[in-house]
């Protein structure tokens, strides 16, 4: 969310382009949920499991079943897309990208302090209360909120990766604290954060889940992994009320009519659907009302005499698409070997040949319209020759013999950017790579604790700021750097880019960041993705988001 440490997965299904339905980002065309189950050829058995008659103002998608609604512990898109719809924070974004008030009554402005550190002072709207109505929200709720988010008894891998900032937050996540000190409760309606330097993306972080409000009463001392019966029915402030979770079948929106932002929810309810099968049949047959187009469909949506067509739409969307190395361990602790496994990666076949142009190749981490993009970096070439080289320097091909890549699926075989990857490393260097699939919460698991040597994942912005990419991911000491990535020249431009306060040259250190990265080859960048969507001619102001942001209140239906 985000995204929110928004993650997709490369293979395991037909369609692997992220689309963003109704604040849901799915995978294109197969009803995937980011793990990589199913290839969206199945049909449900409309007799075995016929769908419940429509109610007045539903609006119905395909959805996948979230890994987890805690705020506190969201590290995946599919959950994400649910969590901001029933929960809410200080801060939100608006559909033109801009950061506004939410529970906050106004954006506060920063006040630097003598120290150097910085305080944001939030006042907040005294007519917002959790969905039960049983009392309104106050800032011991978000004090208790943000804390639990740090706290190393939730075992969140998140919170202090977007709350780092906070003063006090390291020693309070590492134990050696009873409070943050840099969150203090003024009175019930005001809460102040101080923060360790001026750092012009911190309220965008706010954005991300583990800074929304949850209802002490009902959430108590459980964790990212025990306790968490709440999540079930749980007692949000956002925009609509978790009514109906029944796993792997569907989950059940209601408006919270009470919500505190205009414009207020117009629909009445929204119903995903969790079962597998193929969305764009269920959208055919008039049984969704949204969906994503994949690779097997899209030639013909795209097809200006096919009656679909003028129901689609596609735009850009920020995400990277990429293979991650363990770079503390042999053999891709040698910076050749990963090079001259990105080298043999041919990316104009990828994107034009097996995505048909779903997608664009990526030279660099930043995607097309983020901030800091820098157009002129030409990335790692196609060169298998120069490839083989690197490789034959490092050791030969015998040094890489028994690598495997992890990878998310379910199904019997990897999707097809795997295959097609694979298949160009056994070609080009003479390699022979093992595909590990593994269920979406087992495959994270792994990841955070390293049990990898290559890895096939995705990164799509949790906010409009290169920090969120290039900090976040590659960062000597930032919790989200799986690969263990570490380069001094990278952590200086970094924290640098972190307190400077003139934009030009803030995007400049990023920048020569991101050259450094790409020529280490922490990751192989292969592709951006687009977001697209199939739209019934009844859904009113439906917006193809870039990333996941609360957007079903702005939604409507005219039939």
């Amino acid at each position: 969310m985000e995204t929110r440490r928004l993650i997709f997965v490369l293979g395991g299904i037909a369609a692997t382009l992220v689309v963003v339905i109704g604040g849901l980002v799915l995978l294109g065309g197969g009803g995937g949920n980011g793990d990589g189950g199913g290839d969206g050829d199945d049909t449900p058995d409309a007799e075995s499991s016929p769908l419940p008659e429509r109610v007045e103002g539903e609006l119905r998608l395909f959805g996948p079943d979230p890994i987890t609604l805690d705020p506190a512990c969201a590290s995946d898109a599919g959950s994400a897309a649910y969590i901001v719809e029933i929960f809410s924070g200080l801060v939100s974004f608006d559909r033109d990208l801009k950061i506004i008030p939410d529970i906050a009554e106004e954006i506060p402005e920063p006040t630097q302090n003598p120290d150097g550190t910085v305080t944001y002072t939030f006042n907040l709207r005294k007519d917002v209360k959790f969905h039960d109505g049983s009392r309104r929200v106050v800032a011991e709720d978000f004090k208790f909120s943000l804390e639990r988010s740090l706290d190393p008894r939730t075992l969140s891998t998140v919170g202090i990766i977007y709350l780092d900032d906070i003063v006090g937050a390291r020693e309070f996540a590492a134990g050696d604290a009873d409070e943050v000190s840099g969150i203090e409760v003024m009175n019930a309606n005001t809460l102040q954060i101080t923060i360790d330097a001026p750092k012009a993306y911190f309220l965008a972080k706010l954005t991300y889940p583990t800074a929304y409000v949850v209802d002490q009463r009902e959430v108590g001392d459980s964790t990212c992994f025990t306790g968490t019966e709440w999540t079930l029915r749980p007692n949000g402030t956002g925009p609509f009320k978790l009514e109906e979770w029944q796993l792997g079948q569907r989950i059940v929106l209601t408006a919270n009519e009470g919500f505190h932002l205009d414009p207020k929810p117009s629909l009445a309810q929204v119903t995903y659907f969790l079962a597998g099968g193929s969305a764009l049949i269920m959208y055919e047959n008039d049984e969704i009302d949204l969906t994503g187009v994949g690779v097997n469909d899209i030639e013909r949506v795209r097809d200006p005499n096919d009656p679909l067509n003028a129901e689609f739409s596609e735009r850009t969307s920020l995400n990277t698409f990429y293979i991650g190395f363990n770079t503390q361990e042999p053999p891709f602790d040698d910076p050749r070997v990963r090079r001259a496994f990105g080298m043999a990666i041919d990316k104009k076949v990828l994107t034009e040949v097996v995505l048909k142009d779903l997608v664009v190749a990526a030279n660099g981490v930043l995607p097309p319209g983020m901030p800091g993009f820098n157009e002129e970096l030409e990335g790692l070439p196609f060169d298998p020759e120069a490839a083989l080289a690197l490789l034959e320097e490092a050791g030969g091909p015998s040094i890489v013999r028994d690598v495997t890549l992890l990878d998310s699926g379910r199904g019997a075989s990897v999707g097809p950017i795997i295959e097609a990857v694979v298949a160009m490393w056994e070609e080009n260097l003479g390699v022979t790579v093992e595909v590990n699939q593994e269920e979406f919460g087992l495959f994270l698991r792994d990841l955070d604790e390293g049990n990898f040597q290559m890895f096939s994942l995705g990164w799509i912005a949790d906010y409009v700021d290169p920090q969120d990419f290039l900090d976040i991911k590659f960062h000597s000491a930032s919790g989200n750097n799986e690969m263990k990535y570490s380069n001094q020249r990278v952590d200086d431009l970094l924290e640098q880019a972190r307190v400077e306060q003139d934009e030009a040259t803030r995007y400049e250190l990023y920048r020569e960041a991101e050259e450094i990265i790409v020529q280490d080859a922490a990751w192989i960048p292969l592709y951006h993705g687009k977001s697209n969507a199939l739209v019934k001619p009844y859904v009113q102001d439906y917006f193809i988001a870039p990333f996941v942001i609360p957007n079903l209140r702005y939604v409507s239906l005219t039939r």
